[in-house]
């Protein structure tokens, strides 16, 4: 059996890695193969077999796979054999619009895309509330399973603590320090229609943040990975670039807190319970003109809504107040979009893959959304 693996065409992460490594543990008779990419072939294991993603040997990979698992589109031109079975994991739970949804998109991007979409025989759902939106968004008539995101089994896992300690320790991190992760979502205006080499401008105020926060507060900074090489830190900052850690769920663990905007990382890191702030200083535009939203982030997000550097940096100092204010807001949150992330839901999507297995068992039965199976 041949199992060829995608996430964000070339890395090394995400619910296909943490297959991946399950099956692995399983031992599975597979032959695995990993597209890869230049600048991340690095954080591959020596012993992950890898191609170039775009190569013709990577659309030869595809082409000869029995299983075909991606947490994106895999906008490459290849036909998958007859027999094979395409996983699209998906990679977040929707907040802003995708696919059909959006408000913008380049000219025959979308077309392009539903070549990918037309090959997927199983979709995953983080939750039942993304359930329909997935399904009218990319037009997908099969099989939707709510499983939750086996990327976020780590959250739950028994070693979350070792985690946290060896990440923290790798990043010279001490336990007496406060770290805040930092997660910006993309602007569509800034990828597709990029003016220079740098076009994400950082928007906190980093001596206001080092001045009001002191050398015991910490700033992880992970770029969304279509704008990871648009910035450049000052050495010596309060911003440690954790753009290439190999793992987000490992920095999830390492953080004491989040700062996002409007990224679905947001409903990743409420497994974890800590406390949450966004940083929305483009609401109104990124909502209303450039993106647009599924649900109203003002009334549902489980953290405050700040619009300056200034009002991020006191927010920030005063932890305990904020998650002491929106605790009944999280309670929700987190019942809304987190009931599936139990810690199991690797093992739930693999018996979906090889339902067959003895070895395989679930505490939680994944809840199937049925489609139109002839469209396939």
């Amino acid at each position: 059996m041949n199992i060829v693996y995608v996430a964000f065409r070339g890395h090394f992460a995400d619910s296909p890695r943490a297959l991946y490594e399950a099956l692995r543990a399983r031992g599975i008779d597979a032959d695995h193969t990993w597209l890869s990419a230049p600048h991340t072939q690095a954080t591959f294991p020596d012993d992950v077999p890898t191609v170039t993603f775009g190569s013709p040997e990577s659309v030869a990979a595809l082409e000869a796979a029995d299983v075909v698992i991606s947490n994106d589109h895999i906008p490459l031109d290849w036909e998958k054999r007859p027999g094979a079975t395409y996983l699209q994991t998906w990679h977040g739970t929707p907040l802003k619009r995708i696919h059909n949804d959006v408000r913008w998109a380049p000219e025959g991007r979308l077309a392009y895309l539903e070549h990918d979409i037309a090959r997927w025989d199983l979709l995953l759902s983080p939750n039942p509330a993304s359930t329909e939106r997935l399904r009218r968004a990319f037009g997908y008539r099969g099989p939707i399973h709510e499983t939750g995101y086996p990327r976020n089994d780590v959250l739950s896992s028994p070693r979350r603590a070792e985690i946290r300690a060896r990440v923290r320790a790798d990043l010279g991190i001490t336990d007496e320090q406060t770290v805040v992760l930092y997660t910006p979502t993309w602007r569509d205006d800034l990828v597709f229609e990029k003016t220079g080499p740098r076009d994400f401008e950082f928007p906190v105020d980093l001596d206001e943040f080092t001045a009001r926060l002191g050398r015991d507060h910490v700033l992880l900074l992970r770029l969304h990975n279509m704008v990871m090489d648009r910035l450049e830190l000052v050495e010596g900052s309060a911003v440690r670039d954790v753009c290439g850690h190999p793992d987000i769920g490992d920095l999830y663990l390492a953080a004491d807190a989040m700062v996002t905007d409007y990224s679905s990382t947001m409903f990743d890191f409420a497994v974890t319970g800590k406390p949450m702030l966004f940083f929305t200083y483009d609401l109104a535009y990124f909502r209303d003109d450039l993106r647009g939203f599924y649900f109203d982030l003002e009334e549902v997000a489980p953290g405050p809504l700040v619009s300056t550097s200034k009002e991020l940096v006191e927010a920030i100092a005063d932890l305990d107040a904020v998650t002491a204010e929106h605790a009944e807001r999280y309670a929700r949150f987190r019942e809304t979009f987190s009931s599936l992330e139990d810690g199991h839901a690797t093992e739930r999507v693999l018996d979906l893959l090889f339902p067959s297995d003895p070895s395989a068992g679930t505490t939680t039965a994944a809840t199937t959304r049925g489609g139109d199976d002839s469209a396939r």
